[in-house]
Formats: C-alpha cells, structure tokens, sequence
C-alpha cells in the first residue's frame, strides 16, 4: 500500500497512532474530567480516527494553517484572559476574575490606559480562536479543543478566577532581543543576524508577570518588577503572531484562507506596536523574586550602556533593513517572515518562554502534532 512505502503518508500515520494513544490515555484517567461529551465531539482535533484530522472543503494544507492559528488563538487567549482578571478590567464581555487595584496600578505607572488595552487585547484574542474555529466547521474541517490540557494552577492573589489554565504566567524567560531587531537597520533574522537583548536579566531565570499570591503585592519594588515584566511579555508574545501570519499565509492554497491569515495578522500588528511602545515606560529598577531567588534589572534603555537608535524608547517605528537580499534597498518590513519550519518555531519559542512549564507530554506531543502539519502546507493554486 501507499501508506507503507510513502515517508510523508509514513508519518501521518504515525501521528494518528500517537494521537490515538493519547486519547486512550485519557479515555481512562481523565475522561470523567473531560467530558464524555468533548470525547464524542467528532471536531475534536485529536478525537479523529481517520487518517488524519477531517479537512472538509479545504485542502489538507490549508486545514492545517487554520487550526495551528486556532490553537495558537486559544492559547493566547489563555493567558490574555489571566492578564485581563488581575490587571484589566472584568466585564461581560471579558468575563472572569474581579482585579487586583495593587497590580492595576503597578501596571498604570506604564501609562495610565493600561487596564483598557488589556481589556481590548483580551477580547481580540477571544474572537480570532472562536471565527477561526467557526471557520473550520464551516467548511467541515476538524476544529481545534485543547480543553484537556486546563490542568495548570493559575494565581491565588485577590482578584483571580481561581480557574485552571493552559499556559504558566509566574515562570516566564523572556527573549527581549526583538526591542533591538525592529531598531536595527542593517540586521534581519531571515538574513541569519542575531540581535542583542534590551533587558538581559530577563532572559535568564524564571520570572512572574503576576502576582502568584498576595503576598507578591506586599513590596512595592517587587510588585512594580512583575508589572514590568509584564510589559515585556506583552509585545514579546505579540511580535510572534506579527510574524506567524505573514509566514504562514505563504503556505495557503485558497485565496479565502490566504485573506483569513492576512485579515488577522495585521491586528497582532497593532498589539504588538502598542505594547512595545508601553514597554519603553517602565521604570528603571533592580528586584529580588523573594520566592525563587530570581533577580531582574530593567535598566534605563534611554542611557549608557544602552540609549542610541537600538535601544532608544520613543523609536517604536519598523527600521528599515535589508530584505531577501543584501543587494536591494532597505525597507520597513515585519521581520522575521521565513516560513519554512514557522509553527515548529512558534512551539520551540513558547515552550523556550516557560509558558508551558508544568504542561502533560501529550500536550507537548499534540502541538508539535500541529506544528508538523502546519509546515507540511504546500501552497498551490485553487
């Protein structure tokens, strides 16, 4: 059969056999938990029995980008949402948790408008994983359902839902290094440059966005540090979906599912602008985790050894750089956009981040599930 002896359809197969397993594997342990109703749910991505997830009227490349997207979307909205309860305002349209004043106002020194951008980011994410996953079954292509994988203990600080989450907010490593790519105007990462970091002690050890616990509010120094950090994690994770879109929309067939990728991608743009230009306001400090031991310096970017074009605050305007080739002229362009291997790198990059820590191997294994199909998408003509 094709199957045996072709390697792609080899491992597709493969993939199905581990999803499977892993729906055994919680068919037992975890199915009272789950949901017999979630188990049955034919759009569940990991509850196909076919050779692979249902593409419906899409093709299978296509399919793919869209629920990588989608999972990407769920994700984001995780963690927008533990945002938006402790540091944004609660509402009916963003439902859950009831603030937390101390870190709102932490978070204020930044720029007083800073609850309502919260607010609105929260919401944007909860409309590009619910139209993306409605997209889906419209076509009646498998959707994506990663409600198995709630298993993380968020905070407990006043103002927490207290529900359980996808993603770990309190052991962040941020990779800052994006500050410096969009200043620099000679350097692009799709051309093989690295770029400096604008906070370096953030990109080592583990450090928390949120309050975990009040006692977190009880030093203002500390509190302000973690309103800080958040401030870096914003346009930290939104400078990855600034990328992910244009990258992966290199890859669409339909020109339906191409216009998806292009409409949404420019949103993340916005975001990740205007959290890069909040980020420039935080204030200069040096603070000690009193749990971990963990120390963050945020230095002033506007002085030695910092300051200058790559560093300066008030530059939150693309840089031109070269582009394609050393050859052609410089222009302002969202970098990096390389596709190949562009989900396999978004997962490497999150999970680098600590956003997952405490997350099942199955869930590790379902994302680069994902992943792999994502950047298997071909674009063709349709």
């Amino acid at each position: 059969m094709l199957e045996s002896g072709d390697p792609k359809n080899q491992r597709r197969r493969f993939k199905r056999l581990r999803r499977r397993s892993f729906l055994k594997g919680i068919g037992v342990a975890g199915a009272a938990s789950v949901g017999a109703g979630l188990l049955a749910q034919t759009s569940s991505a990991f509850a196909q029995e076919g050779p692979e997830e249902h593409s419906g009227r899409l093709t299978r490349g296509d399919a793919a980008l869209l629920r990588f997207a989608a999972a990407a979307e769920i994700l984001e909205t995780d963690f927008w949402v533990q945002y938006n309860e402790l540091g944004g305002i609660p509402d009916s349209e963003v439902p859950g948790g009831s603030g937390n004043a101390p870190y709102t106002a932490a978070l204020a020194v930044l720029d007083e408008d800073m609850a309502q951008y919260i607010h609105d980011n929260t919401d944007d994410e909860f409309t590009h994983q619910n139209f993306l996953n409605a997209y889906l079954a419209s076509k009646g292509a498998s959707t994506v359902n990663l409600e198995p994988f709630r298993t993380l203990p968020g905070s407990t600080a006043t103002g927490s839902s207290g529900k359980l989450r996808l993603t770990n907010l309190t052991q962040l490593t941020l990779d800052t290094s994006w500050w410096t790519r969009y200043r620099s105007s000679t350097k692009n990462p799709d051309l093989g440059d690295t770029f400096p970091q604008a906070v370096p002690t953030l990109a080592v050890g583990q450090h928390t966005a949120i309050p975990r616990t009040d006692n977190d509010l009880n030093d203002p120094n500390f509190l302000q540090a973690i309103a800080n950090t958040a401030a870096f994690h914003f346009p930290t994770i939104e400078q990855g979906g600034n990328s992910l879109y244009p990258s992966m929309a290199q890859r669409a067939t339909h020109v339906e599912v191409l216009r998806i990728l292009i409409s949404i991608g420019p949103t993340e743009t916005m975001h990740f602008q205007t959290w890069s230009d909040k980020a420039g306001n935080a204030p200069p400090l040096t603070a000690v985790d009193p749990v971990t031991g963990a120390s963050v310096t945020f230095p002033d970017l506007n002085s030695p050894p910092f300051g200058g074009e790559d560093f300066q605050t008030n530059l939150i305007m693309p840089e031109p750089c070269p582009f394609l080739s050393r050859k052609l002229p410089v222009v302002s362009i969202i970098r990096p956009t390389q596709t190949r291997g562009i989900a396999m790198g978004v997962v490497s990059f999150l999970t680098a981040m600590g956003l997952f820590i405490g997350q099942s191997p199955e869930f590790f294994a379902f994302m680069r599930d994902l992943a792999e199909d994502a950047d298997e998408a071909r674009r063709g003509i349709r």
